[in-house]
């Protein structure tokens, strides 16, 4: 797979669809949608999955199978991929499940996929603030699994690169870097966890794909992409790279000043999709937060995905039904004025 590969397009919602959508709702302005946006023509659209999950003791490999093929991956589409799951390990934390992608989430995703026929999977991960990224692979739980699994780990931060142009140009970056691995994936998986972020205020599964690229070109914690901007750069990756999927673990996620310091909250959800925004946006409002207040999330809005509810097909559960308000910090400025 290249950077530049293009994805499955998402429906369209057409101008009368919508128009009678927000009729019987109230009106345009109830919709979340702009009457100039409403001109523009047909938008785009995505579906989502919620599915419920007290704890990780749970058979996650079928609900995340379910939840695949709730939104539409059948063994003949995932018959011979190879899948590149990308976690997000930060901190070397085994006795603090709300900082790391939990591994028994990332076992079901390998299960899941190996069920449906995938021809491989792999994980690869290239953490911020740790140098040594086997250190937070064997502390973190991940290593163990991906040992008795017989599941390559690839360490991303180490990794040559590709250097191919920037198809977002929101910072001043002309080249984006990735590790060489991404030309030998089918598909590329983001599994992150459903935090809060100091700078960014939600990090979800955009955001996470900082972990994607390598801290030879990009230094510790990923410098560069900082100095740039946080939502410039979020935006640059994501719509350079083009993933394919998004498992987000958010049965424990993290409250307050994330995505380090904060405390665990019980969600108990996985949330899933194809398209990134509209799965980072459904977070969001289990979150309790407004996703069009995300400024990565409001840029990436009918460019890179949908993020207003009403272009989103929700399956599964209703995010409504499983809404947990994550604790946000008045003091940080990225919190403020985004609680939905």
């Amino acid at each position: 797979m290249t950077p530049t590969s293009s994805t499955t397009e998402s429906p369209t919602l057409s101008r009368r669809e919508l128009l009678k959508a927000t009729l019987i709702g109230g009106g345009l302005a109830l919709s979340g949608f702009s009457f100039l946006q409403w001109l523009r023509g047909p938008l785009l659209t995505a579906s989502t999955f919620i599915g419920k999950a007290h704890d990780y003791q749970g058979n996650l490999a079928i609900l995340i199978r379910d939840g695949l093929r709730e939104l539409g991956l059948t063994p003949t589409m995932v018959n011979g991929k190879r899948i590149l799951l990308k976690p997000n390990l930060v901190e070397p934390h085994p006795s603090a499940p709300h900082i790391n992608t939990h591994p028994l989430v990332v076992r079901g995703a390998i299960e899941a996929f190996l069920s449906l026929g995938a021809a491989s999977v792999a994980v690869a991960e290239g953490p911020g603030h740790r140098h040594d990224t086997l250190l937070v692979l064997e502390e973190s739980g991940l290593g163990d699994v991906l040992y008795e699994d017989h599941i390559p780990f690839h360490d991303v931060n180490m990794m040559e690169g590709i250097t191919v142009p920037n198809l977002g140009r929101q910072t001043k970056l002309t080249t984006l870097t990735f590790p060489r691995i991404i030309k030998d994936v089918d598909w590329i998986v983001s599994m992150a966890k459903m935090k809060t972020h100091h700078w960014a205020g939600a990090t979800l599964s955009m955001k996470n794909f900082f972990g994607m690229m390598p801290g030879i070109y990009y230094g510790w914690p990923k410098n560069v992409l900082h100095q740039e901007g946080i939502p410039q750069s979020i935006l640059d990756i994501n719509a350079t790279l083009k993933p394919h999927f998004a498992i987000i673990d958010g049965i424990t996620g993290m409250e307050g000043d994330g995505p380090i310091m904060g405390t665990p909250v019980h969600a108990g959800v996985i949330i899933m999709g194809q398209n990134l925004p509209a799965v980072d946006a459904t977070c969001c409002r289990v979150m309790g937060i407004d996703p069009s207040r995300i400024p990565y999330l409001k840029k990436a809005d009918q460019w890179l995905g949908p993020i207003q509810d009403i272009a989103i097909e929700q399956r599964g559960e209703p995010w409504q039904a499983v809404q947990t308000p994550f604790q946000l910090e008045s003091e940080i400025p990225a919190h403020q004025g985004i609680r939905l």
